[in-house]
C-alpha cells in the first residue's frame, strides 16, 4: 500500500478499518502521517536527536503491539500521549535525579507564559505536519530523507532512483513550498 494513495482517507476511518481487519498497513498508513509530530515531542523532551529518533521506533513499536487491545478514539492524541509517556519513563530512568525532573515535566505548565509556549510549539509542529504533506509525493520523500533522516544527496538517490540534480531540486522547491505553505497556515491561524 502506497500511503499517499490513502490520503483523503481520514485518521478515524484508517483506524476502523485497522480494528476491523487488523492489517497492519493501515496503522502503517497512520503512523507515517505522524512521523514529524512524534519526532518533535521526543526531541523536546529527550533534547537529543539519536534518542528521539530511537524513541519514535519505540512508539511505534509500541502501537503496533498494544493498539489492538485499546479502543482509541482520536489517534493523533493517543500516540502523542505514547510518545510523551515513552520520553518521561527514558528520563526517569536516566538516574536517580531525573525523576524530579520527570515530575516537573508531567505537571502542567504553571504559568502563563510556559503554556503559551507550550502551545505555540504544539501549533508550529501540527503547521509542519500539515504543510509537508501538501508537498508532492517526490518533494515530500527527499525532504523527509534529507532534514528527518539525515540522509546525503547521494545515499537520497540511492534510495529513491533520483538524479542527483532531481534530489537537489526537490529539497530546494519542497523547502520553498513548505515556507510559503507555513506563511499561509499562520496567516489564517490554523
Amino acid at each position: 500500500m502506497k500511503p499517499d494513495k490513502y490520503k483523503h482517507i481520514d485518521d478515524n476511518d484508517l483506524l476502523k478499518q485497522f480494528y476491523a481487519d487488523k492489517n497492519n498497513e493501515w496503522l502503517g498508513i497512520l503512523l507515517q502521517r505522524y512521523t514529524l509530530l512524534l519526532l518533535g515531542v521526543c526531541m523536546k523532551y529527550l533534547k537529543n536527536e539519536e534518542e528521539a529518533k530511537d524513541g519514535v521506533q519505540q512508539v511505534f513499536l509500541k502501537a503496533i503491539t498494544e493498539l489492538h487491545k485499546y479502543k482509541v478514539d482520536y489517534f493523533k492524541s493517543w500516540l502523542y500521549m505514547v510518545a510523551k509517556n515513552h520520553c518521561l519513563m527514558k528520563l526517569r530512568n536516566k538516574d536517580k535525579y531525573s525523576v524530579e525532573i520527570s515530575e516537573q515535566l508531567l505537571s502542567a505548565p504553571d504559568n502563563t507564559e510556559d503554556k503559551k509556549e507550550f502551545e505555540a510549539k504544539d501549533i508550529a509542529l501540527t503547521q509542519m505536519e500539515t504543510a509537508l504533506q501538501q508537498l508532492n509525493t517526490e518533494q515530500q520523500q527527499c525532504v523527509t530523507l534529507f532534514y528527518l533522516h539525515k540522509k546525503s544527496y547521494h545515499e537520497i538517490t540511492e534510495q529513491t532512483g533520483f538524479s542527483l540534480l532531481q534530489v537537489k531540486s526537490n529539497i530546494q522547491n519542497g523547502k520553498r513550498n513548505l515556507k510559503i505553505m507555513l506563511e499561509r497556515l499562520q496567516q489564517h491561524g490554523q
